[in-house]
């Protein structure tokens, strides 16, 4: 009997949760429509009226859930922490509406806060039923590529809103280069979002970078994981090729790593970015609180956008070395990859604690093999000798050109090291980039191709795959066999990977170059491989004529966008089908070179 009643009880709320789920959505709808199209006032009353009402009923709701889902006894349910902090938030906002001031100007009453708690009960509940694909089959490589192309066409839609820009909306060729840029995280833009772009377009467009950054499958993964209490068998497989995991048992743990890393050092970041622009708040002619959140979003994520005219390069902000110092950090410690902070952060915390133990309790200290991986020690070593040659070789080849702007040598030194970190897919710039001489064209080219480590938010080959290329051909040159570092050997599997993505990638680039050569053929043609490596590489610097470009031109730019991010190799993984494995094996012979 009492089976029967947890049975009865549980497709109870699996209805109430159905209901709130098409309610949000349709809501949710609504509201976009409203923010993106509607410029009527009378109109605008009403809505606001009515979006009162549905947020309180959407409480209420979310309480009650909450509530029975508390001191329910049936074991089918664990508990919703998801609900339990939409309660907290319904609450807040409620009670803050009530005790704050009547104006709308208030803080809290503002319409924004309503549309989040919407959000955010949508999201919940769409986390919470269809965010798993126990019910198909899908290739893990497939569903990276197409989570990209889905987001891709997400935000070409909302970008096509009319309310997204101050002027005429965008075309579509536009919408989808600008969705492409943001989603790729690579920041060329084809329109200036610091005057053509409303806040809503701005705010649209960095959460574009934000979900493209980390990839919609990390957030898909986290949330469904966190709104539903549990992960089944088959997304743990899934997720675990995703991730490049080596434990299936560790995969939860590593996207909430990933995740609460990310957020940690974007707020960090946003929290430096806000004081060091305290005095030249009046001077950025926006909010400043969203003028740093924007930034530090972009710079973690290696995206390239600013909602300044000229970017980093205005007068207020290239002179503000703090300021650029910060932003410099805190894309490098995006490019590095997951991996290495995490590793990074086992060493300290295995050392404080041995420190600690040591002077407080007179232990030993515990030593243990490779806290610091093979991966993250070449990813460490890689990215020194790349940082240290960006910045010596701009330092030396910009110090009487675009350096001369800067008095004395702590301000030269500080743009050069930011001179010869960004093109490793940053994409900010506190320089004219189109005033730089040609052997720092070149170089920077060079930096774009490379690229940023696995497992980060940056694009380009890889350190990685440049660094096997270079220590293979060293290796070549010795007359050796094997290719050895660190007391380990390079797996032939892993040199055979670096020499693909090499090539796929001097092919990608070549037929970008040749494309936009037959589109735009008029431009010179430094600038058009600039153009060419900078989406390949999902970097975002120009010499300034993406916005000329013609449609076909932004076509081949946001393609080569889109396959610089996913990588031609997971490309072609994911479209190729798998072809079964041959038990024998020919005669191999030797090529002549």
């Amino acid at each position: 009997m009492n089976l029967l009643k947890d049975r009865r009880f549980i497709r109870g709320l699996k209805i109430v949760d159905s209901g709130i789920l098409y309610t949000s959505l349709v809501c949710s709808l609504f509201i976009l429509a409203h923010i993106g199209y509607n410029s009527d006032i009378t109109v605008s009353l009403f809505f606001d009226h009515v979006i009162v009402g549905v947020f309180y009923a959407f409480g209420i709701l979310t309480l009650a859930k909450t509530i029975v889902r508390f001191t329910s006894r049936s074991d089918d349910f664990a508990f919703k922490y998801a609900e339990l902090l939409l309660c907290i938030y319904f609450c807040f906002v409620v009670m803050e509406r009530l005790i704050a001031p009547i104006s709308p100007d208030s803080f809290f009453r503002q319409a924004e806060w309503l549309y989040m708690g919407v959000f955010g009960v949508f999201l919940v509940e769409i986390s919470k039923s269809s965010l798993f694909f126990d019910r198909f089959y899908f290739n893990p490589t497939l569903l990276f590529v197409l989570s990209f192309l889905f987001l891709i066409f997400l935000g070409t839609a909302l970008l096509l809103l009319p309310k997204i820009t101050t002027g005429p909306p965008l075309s579509f060729v536009n919408a989808l280069f600008m969705a492409t840029s943001a989603v790729c995280i690579t920041g060329l833009s084809v329109v200036d979002i610091s005057t053509d772009f409303t806040l809503f377009g701005q705010t649209v467009l960095i959460v574009l970078v934000q979900l493209g950054g980390l990839g919609i499958m990390t957030f898909t993964g986290f949330f469904g994981y966190f709104f539903s209490g549990g992960f089944s068998y088959k997304n743990q497989l899934m997720y675990t090729e995703l991730l490049s995991e080596k434990k299936l048992g560790s995969v939860v743990n590593t996207l909430l790593k990933i995740i609460s890393v990310t957020f940690f050092f974007e707020t960090i970041g946003a929290v430096l970015i806000y004081m060091h622009t305290r005095e030249i708040s009046d001077q950025l002619n926006q909010s400043h609180f969203f003028f740093a959140v924007f930034h530090a979003i972009s710079a973690f994520c290696n995206a390239g956008f600013s909602t300044l005219p000229q970017g980093l390069y205005e007068d207020a902000v290239r002179f503000n070395y703090p300021l650029v110092f910060t932003i410099a950090l805190l894309f490098v410690l995006g490019g590095l990859g997951f991996g290495i902070v995490f590793n990074t952060f086992t060493f300290i915390k295995r050392w404080t604690i041995n420190i600690f133990c040591r002077i407080y309790h007179g232990k030993p200290y515990l030593y243990k093999a490779w806290v610091i991986s093979f991966n993250s020690r070449l990813v460490a070593w890689t990215t020194f000798f790349l940082l240290a040659i960006g910045t010596v070789s701009c330092l030396i080849l910009e110090y009487n050109n675009s350096l001369a702007e800067h008095d004395g040598f702590f301000g030269k030194l500080t743009t050069a090291f930011f001179l010869g970190s960004t093109p490793r897919s940053a994409g900010l710039n506190t320089t004219d980039i189109g005033a730089l001489a040609t052997p720092t064209v070149m170089i920077i080219m060079l930096l774009m191709w490379i690229g940023a480590s696995p497992a980060s938010t940056g694009g380009g080959i890889k350190t990685t795959t440049f660094a096997v290329a270079i220590l293979n051909m060293v290796s070549l040159v010795k007359g050796k066999d094997k290719v050895e570092i660190f007391r380990r050997e390079i797996s032939t599997d892993s040199l055979r990977r670096s020499s693909a993505v090499i090539i796929l990638s001097l092919i990608g680039l070549g037929l970008s170059i040749f494309g936009l050569c037959l589109t735009d053929g008029e431009k010179e043609i430094k600038s058009i491989a600039f153009e060419a490596f900078s989406a390949y590489g999902t970097v975002g610097l120009s010499l300034g004529i993406t916005p000329e470009m013609s449609s076909a031109g932004k076509v081949v730019l946001a393609i080569s966008m889109f396959v610089g991010r996913v990588g031609a190799l997971t490309l072609l993984v994911a479209i190729v089908k798998d072809i079964g494995f041959k038990n024998y094996h020919y005669p191999q012979e030797k090529v002549l070179f």
